[in-house]
């Protein structure tokens, strides 16, 4: 049996220096029979932020626009045990396709710098996240949070996702990244304790963080189309085995560590079959880079 809800508009307003008055938009309240949370959240321009809460509200968001200035799609859906809430953020007054490539390609202003969406996260109750950017800047802090699927998506917008104290409170089934024209940074990705990963790169950028030691094996399936792929390795200590498969139009950069075993295939002392906590590669590369890099000392 499926239940649907309309969102409500309240007007609970925050004190902000730099952005403004900052109110209080949406609340999606928690309940017993929600004993998971899928959220699907797209946001076409502005600054996003998502952060960890100690309140039970399953969605709590914040921003500094009137609601003269935005339309949102709201649903809630409570699907046997599992809640499933939609909803899209945009301007009224969106740019088209056109010049969001022209605002990527000739580096002129960005859309929505002044626009703030707060996005907050109950610590209480586990989710799947399929998060959409347009433009403008995301910044993903998913500390203490219990993830077990992660899918983000940018179109032109500059995503920055870490954890600054906290890891997921679950193993991460699959955490899946797509940039297009825009960039995508991760950090920490350790700490997300995902199980899969992947990662596809169009004519962006993309870098993954992960330098830390791996609490749990991680399979990472990635392409790259005419973008540019960096992935920062753990210690030598960390089993890593890197398969590439490439053309004569890319460019693809290994450190001395890792050694080739195999046509396109490369492993650094460590690994060995069915080595704990290990790290495998398997990319695809058109005319764009892949760049491993060693960590920092």
């Amino acid at each position: 049996m499926q239940k649907s809800f309309w969102l409500t508009l309240c007007g609970i307003a925050f004190a902000g220096i730099a952005w403004g008055q900052i109110k209080k938009q949406f609340t999606v309240e928690n309940t017993q029979a929600c004993e998971n949370i899928r959220l699907h959240l797209k946001a076409n321009s502005g600054n996003c932020y998502i952060k960890p809460s100690q309140n039970p509200e399953i969605l709590n968001v914040f921003s500094n626009q009137d609601a003269s200035s935005y339309s949102h799609n709201y649903r809630k859906e409570i699907k046997g045990k599992t809640c499933e809430v939609y909803l899209n953020v945009e301007e009224t007054n969106s740019e088209g396709i056109g010049r969001t490539i022209s605002t990527r390609m000739f580096g002129s202003e960005k859309s929505g710098s002044n626009k703030l969406w707060k996005i907050y996260l109950t610590e209480s109750k586990p989710y799947n996240l399929e998060l959409d950017y347009g433009i403008g800047n995301a910044h993903i802090d998913l500390s203490g949070l219990a993830i077990k699927k992660l899918k983000i998506n940018t179109g032109s917008a500059d995503v920055n996702v870490g954890y600054s104290a906290l890891g997921n409170k679950v193993d991460m089934d699959t955490f899946s990244v797509k940039v297009d024209l825009g960039s995508l940074n991760i950090k920490n990705l350790n700490l997300s304790k995902t199980h899969y990963m992947i990662a596809d790169v169009g004519f962006g950028n993309m870098t993954l963080d992960f330098s830390s030691t791996p609490l749990v094996s991680n399979t990472i399936k990635g392409s790259v189309g005419a973008g540019n792929l960096t992935i920062i390795l753990p210690s030598d200590e960390t089993p890593v085995l890197v398969k590439v498969h490439d053309s004569w139009l890319c460019s693809v950069k290994v450190p001395a560590s890792l050694k080739k075993i195999s046509e396109n295939t490369f492993a650094n002392a460590s690994y060995k079959k069915d080595a704990k906590n290990s790290l495998s590669f398997d990319l695809d590369v058109s005319m764009g880079s892949i760049v491993f890099r060693e960590p920092a000392k």
